[in-house]
């Protein structure tokens, strides 16, 4: 079976966690787009693991890891993972495999990419990781693949500096690295769960652009970078926190504003840890887009939806959620392809109201307080999607299913 985890909003979602407590049942975990500019976090047997490119099953004992074709790797940012991560216990070594079609990230990508964002019409705050510059080249048809650093032909006609860079890492890489398409023929009767990495509206094609990563974070990518057919995908999983944020420059309709929300943002932001794992950014938090999600069902195919951070709620009297946007004085249910009408949408507000009861402790659906089960209800008819998987804390354990994701 091939399960696919995508971010159903602008990232920070919860991939990490949730690919964690999934690979319980997986054999294989493949990341399947993006680069170090992704953070995963994991808290598991009260250590907590943050992760860039290791694919999140990684801290699960036992399971095989694919760094799969549409994903661009920066080896130096790869070995300081797997070194962190060898000191915090986890045994990486034949579990980890390169796509040899994945593009790599060279030093020079990284100045240029702090110095291209600046020079944008629009300036989209990019993470200085050089992504988007290996993405730029690898469209150029002008990148660097992994099997490139063993064609010597044309490993030859790199620069002496690129040489240098690369030539510590050639012997180091070349046990993992595999042909990814018979890679996952060979386990196509396997469970296997497929990791996106930022989220849906951040995706090149259907996500806000221009303040959009550069891979694919649309569930289409776990096809494209994970070499396997479309028809070969059984299930679609969209994490969604319960309330909405953003890293970076970009329209944000539902962002908390002091003169309507008063201290809303900073109490979400430090209830949720709202701080980039990447970065350290401090994340613009809103309220719940529901307008937004239901959007990112639409064109990803989402079949199931997965609620992180509920639990940040637990102490409010109401909660509020968008359904729908007032733009220039009419309302409108659509997510709309314009910048500018992203920008001056207004936010509809339901209200709901709160349950007053803390979450952590929940371990069913059935154990949730009526008021959170009439919020998670009207999510559900709103967006057309089933909630799978709720997650009411931090922890592995603090995850529970709706639904049983491994049924076809």
């Amino acid at each position: 079976m091939n399960l696919v985890i995508i971010g159903a909003q602008w990232g920070d979602e919860g991939k990490g966690k949730i690919v964690d407590y999934l690979a319980d049942r997986a054999e294989n975990v493949i990341r399947f787009s993006g680069g170090a500019n992704a953070g995963h976090t994991i808290v598991a047997g009260g250590r907590t693991y943050k992760l860039h490119l290791v694919p999140s099953g990684m801290v699960y004992p036992g399971k095989q890891c694919l760094l799969g074709a549409a994903m661009v790797i920066d080896p130096e940012a790869l070995f300081n993972e797997l070194a962190e991560l060898e000191t915090q216990g986890v045994d990486w070594k034949g579990r980890l495999f390169v796509s040899d079609r994945a593009h790599l990230v060279l030093p020079s990508y990284k100045a240029v990419d702090k110095e291209q964002d600046q020079k944008r019409r629009f300036p989209i705050g990019t993470t200085g990781r050089g992504i988007g510059i290996a993405y730029g080249q690898k469209a150029n048809r002008d990148g660097l693949r992994v099997c490139d650093l063993y064609d010597e032909k044309f490993y030859s006609r790199l620069t002496a500096e690129e040489k240098a860079f690369l030539d510590p890492y050639k012997e180091k890489l070349a046990p993992m690295v595999v042909n990814a398409a018979y890679w996952m023929e060979e386990r196509k009767n396997s469970m296997n769960l497929f990791e996106g990495a930022q989220g849906a509206l951040l995706d090149l094609d259907s996500g806000t652009y221009p303040f959009v990563s550069s891979g694919f974070s649309c569930a289409a990518g776990a096809s494209v970078g994970g070499c396997v057919g479309p028809k070969k995908l059984d299930k679609i999983l969209g994490i969604f926190k319960a309330y909405q944020t953003r890293v970076g420059n970009g329209p944000f309709p539902t962002e908390f504003k002091e003169e309507r929300d008063g201290d809303l943002e900073t109490l979400v932001r430090e209830l949720g840890h709202e701080y980039g794992v990447t970065t350290g950014r401090a994340r613009r938090c809103g309220y719940l887009d529901l307008t937004a999600l239901r959007y990112a069902c639409i064109v990803n195919g989402i079949t199931g939806l997965v609620l992180t951070h509920i639990d940040v709620y637990d102490g409010m009297d109401e909660i509020r959620a968008c359904v729908g946007y007032r733009i220039d004085g009419k309302e409108t249910a659509e997510f709309p392809s314009k910048i500018t009408d992203l920008e001056k949408a207004e936010p509809v507000l339901k209200t709901f109201k709160g349950w007053k009861k803390p979450l952590g402790g929940v371990r069913s659906k059935a154990e949730l307080p009526t008021e959170c089960l009439d919020y998670l209800n009207f999510i559900e008819e709103f967006t057309g999607t089933p909630i799978s998987i709720i997650s009411v804390g931090p922890d592995r354990d603090q995850t529970f299913n709706a639904e049983d994701p491994w049924t076809k």
